[in-house]
């Protein structure tokens, strides 16, 4: 399966931003967050689905998997998903070493299976 979806009790507001802080002790930083909901509509586009997209970065990670190959710049920065489905949150990312392993590279999966454990870490956490 190339993602890690979980289901929370908690609502997207509360998700995110148990997210946010349980990604700091990791010293992963949220870059960026589109409001997809909004977005859409701004652009005159009917969609009523609550979806939140982060896109979060370890730099000293981003430095040791760019320094070993320029391409793996196409994957980041890492991305996480919260939304409403079916009446319940989810939390949700790609797996890193998915994605990687389309470079075909035993050390760039290493890296990137130990960043996939402390996402989905944070991701438990934030529940």
């Amino acid at each position: 399966m190339f993602h890690y979806t979980v289901k929370t009790a908690k609502t997207p507001k509360e998700a995110i931003s148990a997210l946010t802080e349980n990604l700091k002790e990791e010293k992963f930083g949220v870059l960026w967050q589109l409001d997809m909901q909004e977005k859409l509509h701004e652009k005159g586009v009917d969609f009523d689905n609550t979806y939140h997209i982060l896109e979060v970065c370890n730099p000293n990670e981003a430095k040791r998997v760019l320094s070993e190959n320029a391409l793996v710049g196409y994957f980041l920065p890492c991305k996480l998903a919260v939304y409403e489905e079916s009446g319940s949150t989810r939390i949700g990312l790609p797996k890193p070493t998915a994605l990687i392993g389309l470079v075909e590279n035993d050390e760039l999966m290493a890296i990137a299976s130990d960043i996939e454990k402390r996402l989905i870490a944070c991701v438990e956490k934030s529940r």
